[in-house]
């Protein structure tokens, strides 16, 4: 009998050891949105942020010290927070990722009414520990469901090529300027040309009040339909050691004629491939 459990507990740990860092992170994911439905979004949120992840509130805060000091009011309602991946990408280092999918938010779990939708991107980093913590969550909100809330399973790909770790401060750097040159081509030039010149063929774009836009043609006739300049203010940056993968975040504000019209918070995700680094990933919320 004993042989059989340890058996079992060795052909567990096989399978584990298994797991490509891309499946450990939407796993962890998972669990987090497990962790939400049985007990609180709160209680998920406290236990999968890392110490310096950032919440948007409506700025980017460090999201740990922001929840300590603003605790819950004691409620009679039990609400309800679910979402589930659906999409995720992996730095070849397997020490940075992300992950987005659907999401649904009720007031009460009690309530006949339908849920308000949305989309969430959340971007993870391995901890020395080995575990995966969450360093920023930004989403957005639309009328219509983004589907079901379903698990997902990663495909089990491996990448034999060998990592050279990068100086990741100079890459880091880099980043921020190429953010930087980017908001100048969008004032310049204006929006669509500036994605035109970055966004991966394979770009998705959140903005409140629509689904994601998934692909360049879809995207640009977005951006097409908005009105006013669009600039942004970079503030930080972080990149994978293989510096194959990293974001930005900041403040943007668009403008017509010389009337701010909307200012919001950005998260953008980039991704090196070949020798072009492109835009993966584009999510924006307005300040209220």
């Amino acid at each position: 009998m004993k042989a059989r459990v340890l058996l079992m507990i060795v052909a567990f740990a096989l399978v584990a050891q298994a797991q490509t860092p891309l499946q450990e992170m939407v796993q962890t994911e998972q669990a987090f949105a497990r962790m939400a439905a049985e007990k609180t979004a709160r209680e998920a949120f406290m236990a999968f942020i890392a110490d310096d992840g950032l919440l948007f509130r409506p700025g980017a805060v460090n999201g740990k010290k922001w929840m300590l000091e603003r605790p819950l009011p004691p409620s009679d309602k039990r609400s309800l927070l679910a979402w589930q991946p659906n999409f995720a990408g992996m730095a070849a280092a397997g020490d940075l990722g992300f992950t987005t999918g659907p999401s649904e938010f009720k007031e009460d779990i009690k309530d006949d009414k339908p849920p308000r939708y949305g989309h969430f991107v959340t971007l993870w980093k391995k901890q020395p520990d080995g575990s995966w913590k969450f360093v920023v969550d930004l989403g957005i909100s639309h009328p219509q469901s983004g589907g079901p809330l379903t698990l997902w399973q990663p495909p089990a790909t491996k990448s034999d090529e060998k990592v050279q770790p990068v100086h990741i401060e100079s890459v880091r750097n880099a980043l921020l300027i190429r953010d930087c040159r980017f908001s100048q081509a969008s004032m310049k030039d204006g929006l669509v040309a500036a994605f035109v010149g970055n966004a991966s063929p394979e770009i998705r774009l959140y903005r409140n009040g629509s689904l994601p836009y998934i692909g360049r043609t879809a995207v640009l006739k977005a951006l097409e339909a908005i009105k006013g300049k669009m600039s942004w203010t970079p503030i930080a940056s972080d990149v994978s050691r293989s510096g194959d993968l990293g974001y930005t975040h900041g403040t943007y504000e668009i403008t017509e004629e010389t009337k701010v019209i909307e200012r919001g918070s950005y998260v953008r995700i980039w991704k090196t491939e070949g020798n072009h680094v492109y835009l993966v990933l584009d999510v924006t919320n307005p300040h209220q």
